[in-house]
């Protein structure tokens, strides 16, 4: 309900919950959450799940649990009350509203659109139309084939009372429609674009409700905007078409529009527009592929928005004090997996070890690694042996350096947290070795192993290095020495993994690579 109070900057995001959060709905949210803080206003989340046969409750509560983990807070709107450890678990919650503009999903204000609707048509701003969908289209293809607009021209504009009665009686389907302003423009100054402006003759009489009890998109977003007292609108540049539409709705209604923001469109690769359905912009596959919240904001705050100085990394708090709408770029952003990467890796290499090894470990888990066994022991799969939190954590220290994403540490790691590992007995060889020298280079090692006593890291760097330089190329000793302790072509160094695999398993996978080359 709208309210006495003076009027202070409030934004809204507004998503329909009719699929997984992307990222662009993310960056929607994000501006109008960094523009409303920078200001000291509200930053309002409203639901809008008219559309009931494609709006589901899981992808309110994936998205609610999405904006939370990504740092995104609101000051009004469904929050939840209880939930799952996954954010993406639907089952087992309630949600409950915060602020008084509620209710906060557009399915439970059926009743103020229905007054809004019978207000529009007793003052004749809207009427019923009962034209069928088959004539509407003849129509529209009509004026296509003479070069006009494709818009309703209004052929139930001016029915009476008594035959808009009769046809009801009838039982003739109907629409409601808004009656538009014949060849008038409708400008407003866009934050962004600046200022637009857009004939009434491009989109003529458009429906706004199905019924009085099914309004539809345009209709409800004006009258939310102006019953929850939202003074500006930021969104993608897609809704430039609808912003006169519900200009026009605000006009008739004699009340004052937002200002608006049309954010550019996200395109991708060969500058295409990301759709919301594409796998590939679902934060859920950002979340499941090892990416870090801190990253995904730095990286998404970057879409369209420049701050003008060379500085790249961000903290939510130095984006609020930073963010200006003037900053937005008219141009489309384009979206550059290798930057994000490149991001996730540095927030990544940012972490307390300790921090990453918790982050890393139900990456561990789903890929069938290890099992919980206690606080900080885990089972191997495989053979059920005890690892300690301390050894996965001195694991993934190894490789924080190298890491871009949390979903590459368990093939990056696994070698450890195997009784077994398979590769190519072709890996072990150094460039040109014969099977005989790398047989050699293989039982040197095992003769430097065995006769080391304080088997810790610099020992061993010490002691395999020292004898490494005595050959002509030291690859040939350091080359098959680390491939038989990981089956990998690249990992961290030899003496490192020695140190965590340790002398006895150090010992056994040397003697299975010099079997695997004689009997290969």
């Amino acid at each position: 309900m709208t309210t006495n109070e003076p009027e202070k900057i409030i934004t809204r995001f507004a998503p329909s919950p009719t699929g997984p959060a992307h990222i662009g709905s993310i960056r929607t949210a994000l501006f109008n959450y960094l523009f409303s803080h920078k200001l000291r206003g509200i930053f309002m989340l409203r639901i809008e799940d008219t559309d009931k046969e494609r709006s589901k409750s899981e992808w309110e509560h994936m998205l609610l649990k999405s904006l939370e983990w990504l740092g995104i807070s609101w000051d009004e709107g469904p929050i939840i009350v209880e939930g799952q450890e996954s954010i993406f678990d639907s089952d087992n919650y309630s949600i409950r509203y915060k602020g008084n503009r509620g209710p906060y999903r557009q399915s439970e204000r059926t009743q103020i659109y229905k007054k809004y609707l019978q207000k529009m048509i007793d003052e004749g701003h809207a009427y019923y139309c009962f034209c069928t969908k088959e004539e509407v289209e003849a129509q529209k293809s009509y004026l296509m084939s003479i070069g006009e607009s494709p818009v309703y021209k209004g052929n139930c504009r001016n029915l009476t009372k008594e035959e808009i009665s009769e046809k009801i009686s009838q039982g003739k389907r109907s629409v409601i429609r808004f009656r538009t302003s014949e060849n008038q423009n409708i400008a407003f100054d866009d934050m962004i674009k600046g200022k637009i402006s857009i004939n009434t003759e491009t989109f003529g009489d458009f429906v706004i409700a199905k019924d009085l009890e099914t309004p539809l998109f345009n209709f409800t977003c004006a009258i939310d905007d102006h019953e929850m007292n939202i003074t500006h609108v930021i969104r993608g540049e897609d809704h430039v078409s609808n912003t006169p539409k519900q200009i026009a709705i605000l006009n008739a209604l004699g009340v004052k529009h937002p200002i608006y923001a049309h954010m550019p469109l996200i395109l991708g690769q060969g500058k295409k527009k990301l759709s919301k359905r594409d796998a590939e912009t679902s934060l859920e596959e950002y979340v499941k592929d090892g990416y870090l919240p801190e990253a995904i904001i730095n990286f998404v705050a970057f879409l369209g928005w420049n701050p003008g100085t060379e500085k790249e990394i961000y903290s939510m708090e130095e984006l609020i004090t930073d963010f200006s709408i003037e900053k937005i770029q008219k141009s489309g952003a384009v979206f550059n997996p290798e930057k994000l990467d490149w991001l996730n890796g540095l927030y990544i290499r940012k972490k307390p070890v300790t921090e990453l090894t918790n982050l890393c470990i139900p990456f561990l888990i789903n890929a069938g690694l290890i099992k919980k066994h206690t606080e900080l022991s885990f089972l191997t799969t495989d053979t059920e042996q005890i690892v300690t939190m301390n050894k996965i954590e001195k694991a993934i220290l190894l490789y924080q350096e190298r890491l871009k994403k949390l979903s590459e540490i368990p093939e990056l790691i696994d070698f450890i947290l195997k009784d077994e590992i398979n590769y190519e007995k072709d890996l072990l060889k150094w460039k040109n070795m014969t099977d005989n020298e790398i047989v050699l280079s293989l039982e040197n090692s095992i003769k430097i192993i065995k006769d080391i006593e304080d088997f810790e890291k610099n020992v061993i760097e010490k002691v395999i290095f020292e004898e490494a330089e005595k050959m002509p190329n030291r690859g040939n000793l350091l080359w098959p020495f680390r491939v038989a302790l990981t089956g990998k072509q690249s990992s961290a160094g030899p003496a490192e993994i020695a140190d965590l695999l340790g002398k006895e398993k150090c010992l056994d996978r040397l003697e299975l690579a010099i079997k695997k080359i004689k009997y290969a």
